[in-house]
């Protein structure tokens, strides 16, 4: 048994918290924050729930933040970790959902990036038609496929200095927006249900924030410093995440008294634009959409490695040509069939999220409940002899389904979704509280085990 096949080199261990916490924070300041504010006031809720649903959405970083932790302890990355909980071959499925979320989160990219040209037309007096959208789809997805030729470290040091330049950028935004806020509008909101509208707007940003993020969150932690304190990497990781992602969804609940009509707008960053000066929406649409392009390559590649974990094994040109595929055609049917972004975008982090929500409580009560000592590296290496661990394979598909049952949208509506369920996000409240029940059984399932086969 070579350990280092499964546990990252003490030599490799380079992050301190300051870089954990930069890591975290770059990689949630992103225009997709003040879209989420928006969705948030898509439930009708007062300012300060909103502002509540904001915060506590946020705080979903609290879930990437322990499962950092657990890397940093393990010195495993996440799917190597997930091994012990789903045995190697039932490990699959995590990979499987890892590669959707990349591919899902790859084409919003895309989609996104395409949005914020064709918001910037007006300034150069192009019209907006069917043409012109595909002109700016080809021009944003032609620079994330030739960007691919770029290397790694030239992508950080790009990534980096849009990091900065789009902060600074945002906190002028931010700045404006307070200025520019109706108060008047905003605090005389009447306040919305707490059960069906407070609960699935925290559900759904929870979704496609700290829950999707869980997934890299121990890739992270394991190349944090020896002797570095738990704590440390805790924090680092919730924060990094949390405050950004809180600071733009305020800024999109404040963009809303501004534009009324941006919780249900088709186009919500033309309508960001409209609501900021020409001349600075120009620079700040630019930088953005530039940010996302090594974020798109990043992906591309990530999407690569992980169809090889899972068994599917291909060459770059064929990946290229397949993810290529994939994240031009699901624009297209955004920008040209559906026409509803925001629609589409809740539809995608509502089945992924119930996915994930299952999954993330399953590794974690797998971890307190069974890892208290350590996870045995026996489990977790390729060669390991345990294929299928039954007990979070069957617990995650309990989960995954009773959270379908209780979910609707536009293209699936299950038998539960009804009353407080219905036309909303709390399926993948359901899923994680179902996923942490079976493991309570399987838990005592085990225990009874143990205490017979003693007494034998």
């Amino acid at each position: 048994m070579n350990n280092e096949n499964v546990k990252v080199l003490d030599k490799d261990k380079t992050l301190t918290p300051s870089k954990l916490f930069y890591n975290w924070f770059a990689a949630n300041v992103g225009i997709m924050g003040f879209v989420f504010g928006a969705m948030i006031v898509a439930y009708h809720l007062s300012f300060g729930q909103a502002i509540f649903a904001s915060l506590i959405g946020g705080l979903s970083f609290l879930v990437p933040g322990w499962v950092a932790m657990i890397g940093q302890r393990e010195g495993v990355t996440t799917f190597k970790l997930s091994r012990a909980t789903y045995g190697t071959h039932g490990n699959k499925i995590p990979n499987a959902i890892a590669w959707f979320n990349m591919v899902g989160w790859l084409a919003v990219n895309v989609i996104t990036g395409t949005m914020l040209l064709i918001a910037m037309y007006d300034v150069i007096n192009v019209p907006k038609n069917g043409l012109t959208k595909a002109i700016a789809l080809a021009v944003f997805g032609g620079l994330v496929l030739f960007s691919g030729l770029l290397t790694e470290a030239a992508l950080g040091k790009i990534q980096t200095w849009i990091s900065y330049i789009f902060g600074a950028l945002t906190v002028v935004i931010l700045i404006f927006f307070l200025m520019k806020a109706n108060w008047q509008v905003a605090l005389s909101r009447p306040s919305g249900s707490w059960l069906s509208g407070v609960l699935p707007a925290i559900s759904i940003v929870a979704a496609g924030s700290g829950i999707s993020w869980s997934m890299a969150a121990a890739d992270w932690g394991a190349y944090v410093r020896p002797g570095t304190r738990p704590s440390h990497t805790f924090w680092s990781t919730t924060l990094g995440g949390a405050i950004p992602l809180f600071l733009l969804m305020a800024g999109g609940v404040l963009l809303s008294t501004i534009k009324p009509g941006l919780a249900t707008a088709s186009d919500p960053f033309g309508m960001m634009y409209s609501a900021l000066p020409s001349w600075f929406g120009v620079i700040y649409f630019l930088v953005a959409a530039g940010g996302l392009i090594p974020q798109c390559i990043v992906s591309l590649r990530s999407a690569r490695i992980n169809l090889a974990t899972i068994g599917i094994r291909i060459s770059q040109p064929v990946s290229l040509t397949l993810h290529g595929a994939i994240v031009i055609l699901i624009p297209v049917y955004v920008l040209f069939i559906s026409g509803n972004f925001l629609g589409s975008f809740e539809i995608f982090l509502s089945f992924l999220g119930i996915c994930l929500a299952s999954w993330v409580a399953i590794f974690l009560c797998d971890s307190a409940m069974f890892r208290m000592n350590g996870y045995d590296v026996a489990l977790m290496a390729p060669s390991s002899r345990v294929h299928y661990n039954w007990g979070g394979i069957i617990s995650w598909g309990i989960a995954t389904l009773t959270g379908f049952l209780f979910t609707n949208n536009a293209v699936w509506s299950g038998p539960f979704a009804r009353g407080i369920f219905r036309n909303n996000s709390l399926g993948v409240f359901v899923a994680a509280i179902v996923a942490i029940i079976c493991m309570f059984i399987v838990k005592m399932i085990t225990n009874r085990i143990g205490v017979s086969e003693a007494q034998s």
